[in-house]
């Protein structure tokens, strides 16, 4: 199934580059281009350089809500939108009026044309995140010789995954940086502790996993350096991703600020939140999310488009205070070097 027991994980918004998803080639990992926050158009410009090499790759795609949002959260959303509006004014930016409505090709994150993009011109494998893809999705995937991934966060999702066909799954630690995978309310002890951060270790959660299903697992969620990796392995999965120790690498698309923030000592903890986007996502703790994490509404994408120009205002006037600075538990790792030293670093251990 994986030709490597290292996985370059998908990072979207632009921290997962092209120069970096051929570093971690080159360098022995299996990279997974970042299809997120993508046209259809964008995804096809982003995966062509590892096209072209002709070797393993894989590409991210994230699985949209199909329903629209509850009135209860809708009546939060337009009081979240009112309460950003004093952190806006301080950047000079403003609060769209509302989000896109759920029919929107930006709330479904162009699903329909990267799906149809990916089964005319296929591409060794693919991942989803998010949520599980169609049962008929993942058989045309692989009618077209693709090998289909899912992401899950606990057994019982892992039993949902794999009654789709997918043939392995990347299982996500509640230390991972970034926007959780979690897509079951309730699922039993594992999805509880994915959520809420107590006491399973990965190794455990992998080992809980591997009791549910019998498809090739890849550990995924606060693995800093190589000990963690091996400890993953020695529990059962067939790969490691690693996705916070390549942000600050040089091919790294990751935001200036975002990379100095993941090596200030002033930043000493992560938390979840769900302040920018909607969806519960590890970040380093600083101003927005002090603010605004008690009151996000559970509501992505809708969230990310509310937040997104102040995210940018910020980021143009060079304050991190109220950027999304996605790290896993392990942030104090990441190291400002090439990703191939970084990849090579894991790699003779593994």
């Amino acid at each position: 199934m994986f030709n490597t027991p290292l996985i370059a994980a998908p990072m979207a918004g632009g921290t997962t580059t092209a120069a970096l998803a051929l570093a971690a080639q080159g360098a022995g990992a299996l990279a997974f281009a970042a299809g997120g926050y993508k046209t259809a158009e964008q995804l096809a410009t982003h995966i062509a350089p590892l096209r072209a090499t002709g070797g393993d790759f894989g590409v991210n795609l994230f699985v949209p809500r199909t329903t629209p949002l509850g009135a209860d959260e809708a009546a939060r959303l337009a009081a979240y939108r009112v309460e950003l509006l004093a952190t806006a004014a301080r950047y000079g930016a403003e609060v769209p009026l509302a989000a896109p409505p759920q029919e929107d090709p930006r709330v479904q994150d162009y699903w329909d044309e990267k799906i149809a993009l990916l089964l005319a011109d296929p591409v060794p494998m693919v991942s989803f995140t998010f949520g599980l893809a169609p049962a008929e999705v993942v058989s045309r995937l692989h009618q077209a010789g693709t090998r289909v991934v899912a992401s899950v966060t606990s057994a019982a999702e892992a039993v949902a995954a794999v009654a789709t066909g997918v043939d392995a799954l990347v299982v996500q630690h509640t230390n991972a940086g970034g926007h959780t995978a979690a897509f079951l309310a309730a699922g039993g002890p594992s999805a509880e502790n994915s959520r809420t951060g107590t006491h399973l270790t990965l190794p455990q959660l992998l080992s809980e996993v591997r009791s549910a299903v019998s498809v090739p697992l890849v550990g995924a969620g606060g693995v800093s350096g190589p000990a963690e990796a091996k400890a993953v392995l020695a529990a059962g999965a067939t790969a490691v991703a690693i996705g916070t120790a390549l942000i600050r690498t040089e091919e790294s698309g990751a935001r200036p600020l975002h990379k100095d923030a993941l090596a200030d000592p002033g930043y000493t903890r992560t938390a979840m939140t769900r302040a920018f986007t909607g969806k519960p996502a590890r970040a380093l703790v600083n101003g927005f999310v002090r603010d605004h994490t008690a009151t996000a509404p559970e509501a992505y994408p809708e969230v990310h488009f509310l937040t997104a120009p102040l995210r940018a205002a910020a980021a143009a006037a060079q304050d991190p205070r109220a950027l999304n600075l996605w790290a896993g538990t392990g942030w104090k790792s990441a190291q400002a070097v090439p990703v191939a030293a970084v990849v090579k670093e894991f790699l003779r251990e593994l």
